[in-house]
């Protein structure tokens, strides 16, 4: 694989995480509390079934071109930058499975406000972190195709 196709890879898959992070944040999290509380187990359930196929590949396919470009970057773009994209990636998952996915897995129990608010507030590192993330990749692209 090219190397200039890894970094388009790796470029889109991160902007797709970029905007579903934002979706996420301002829109989805925010309305877990407005679903009530006989319903909330389910509501959580489904969200963690019908969110893990459209979140999962992207991240995984995101984490796997991060990586690739520490072996192969195009010309121009610099050894620092592929390191400074799998740091801020690697801080994404850490944050998704030592913050995220415990408040997930006490929502599953019932609505716990503390919890909730854990997740919505601590959601903001991942969505720091992915938005970092595509704007490195996109101040590089832009050199790039100078």
């Amino acid at each position: 694989m090219s190397a200039n196709l890894v970094f388009l890879l790796n470029l889109l898959s991160t902007w797709y995480l970029v905007g579903l992070i934002w979706m996420v944040q301002v829109v989805h999290y925010k309305l877990f509390d407005r679903v009530g509380t006989d319903e909330f187990v389910q509501y959580e359930e489904d969200h963690n079934r019908l969110i893990t196929p459209i979140v999962a590949p992207p991240m995984l396919f995101e984490l796997a071109t991060a990586c690739a470009l520490l072996a192969v970057a195009p010309p121009g773009f610099p050894r620092w930058g592929a390191w400074a994209g799998v740091v801020l990636v690697t801080a994404v998952w850490l944050t998704t499975f030592f913050v995220s996915v415990p408040c997930h897995t006490t929502l599953l129990s019932g609505f716990d406000p503390d919890a909730y608010r854990r997740l919505v507030n601590t959601n903001w590192i991942r969505t720091a972190l992915w938005t970092a993330r595509g704007v490195l990749l996109g101040y590089f692209a832009l050199r790039l195709m100078e």
